[in-house]
């Protein structure tokens, strides 16, 4: 049967298939316990989160579900840690943003202070929760890290946009590779070179790491429905991880408008930038995106970047300017089609099986 896979067996769900875990407070814990009662395995990105914050919601997960669930978090989460903006860098950023903060009405913002990573005091919480599945963006936990994890029975999960960042990460002692291609929503995971260069599409780079490693390996991407699914699973995934389609549930934590935006005309078009946030992402195509691609030096590093955007953000959601706003999506929501995530869930199933018994009959 399709749906029994190594994945499956170790994850201790029913259906290879799982929620991409979104950061940024756009999670949920109802969205994660939908999933996960489904069969699936439930995501919940908090990388954001304080380390109590991430207790609260590990909590709530656990009275909504005894199902197993994935916790997210980011190794990496400042591009320049501690380190203050110069009086250059700041200068720039004002240049190439005045128009847009002006075209909002909105001062701008004074020069970000300096960024303290969280994850060292995160990770403690996720050993604390121990939840099923621990995955992580940006690289690869320390060994120790990686042991506790196997001492309290918590599987690992790490994001590759390369085969060489897969070969990485088997080296470092995880137990899943999820193979994240440029279709996918949200920011590119890249850790060993560029994200601009690290670039290759979900089904080109499932083959090319199920040739270098021998870990399961879980297609996120451009996946939908139970054709992508069945194309993951036929290509060597042994599950396949779905983000857009349900960050457009009712059950996430997205806002009402960009769940509208995800079912508008508006989702045929995506672009990669590093305008909102200091680190490379793809969302529904702005303005702001199109216009500053090649600008790339007047953007400050991640995560001080989004700190200085966040006020334009919301002027422009209040303000109803959609062509200066973020909208996470990768290149599939055209083909959305459900706004449930139990329907979404029964959708992905029947239409895999659908396509896995038509061939044998």
């Amino acid at each position: 049967m399709w749906h029994q896979t190594t994945a499956t067996e170790i994850l201790g769900i029913q259906y290879p298939i799982l929620q991409g875990p979104f950061g940024g407070n756009l999670s949920s814990a109802g969205l994660v316990a939908a999933v996960s009662g489904a069969g699936g395995l439930g995501g919940y990105g908090a990388y954001t989160l304080s380390p109590q914050e991430i207790v609260e919601v590990d909590r709530q997960i656990k009275a909504a579900t005894d199902k197993p669930y994935n916790m997210n978090l980011w190794i990496s989460d400042a591009d320049a840690p501690g380190r203050a903006v110069t009086d250059e860098q700041y200068e720039r950023a004002k240049q190439l943003f005045q128009p847009y903060f002006d075209e909002a009405g909105i001062p701008l913002p004074p020069r970000p202070a300096p960024f303290k990573p969280k994850f060292e005091d995160q990770v403690q919480a996720i050993l604390d929760i121990r939840p099923k599945v621990f995955s992580f963006l940006f690289g690869a936990p320390s060994a120790d890290i990686l042991e506790q994890c196997r001492k309290r029975g918590i599987l690992t999960a790490g994001a590759a946009t390369t085969p060489d960042e897969a070969i990485f990460l088997e080296a470092a002692g995880v137990d899943m590779i999820i193979a994240s291609g440029f279709e996918a929503g949200g920011h590119r995971p890249s850790f060993l070179a560029t994200a601009e260069s690290s670039t290759t599409g979900t089904f080109v780079l499932l083959q090319l790491i199920r040739e270098k490693v021998k870990l399961p390996v879980i297609a996120a991407g451009g996946i939908a429905d139970g054709r992508g699914i069945a194309a993951a699973l036929a290509l060597g995934a042994s599950a396949a991880q779905i983000g857009t389609a349900f960050l457009a549930c009712d059950e996430s934590n997205a806002s009402p408008v960009q769940r509208q935006m995800l079912f508008s005309d508006a989702a045929k078009y995506t672009t990669l930038s590093r305008a909102f946030t200091g680190r490379l992402g793809r969302g529904l195509t702005s303005r702001i995106a199109q216009e500053l691609a090649g600008h790339e030096k007047g953007i400050l590093p991640f995560p001080l970047q989004r700190i200085f955007m966040s006020s334009l953000q919301k002027a422009a959601l209040d303000q109803q300017k959609w062509e200066l706003v973020l909208f996470w999506s990768g290149q599939v929501a055209p083909m959305l089609k459900h706004t449930r995530a139990k329907e979404l869930m029964q959708s992905l199933i029947e239409g895999t099986n659908t396509y896995f018994n038509g061939l044998t009959a």
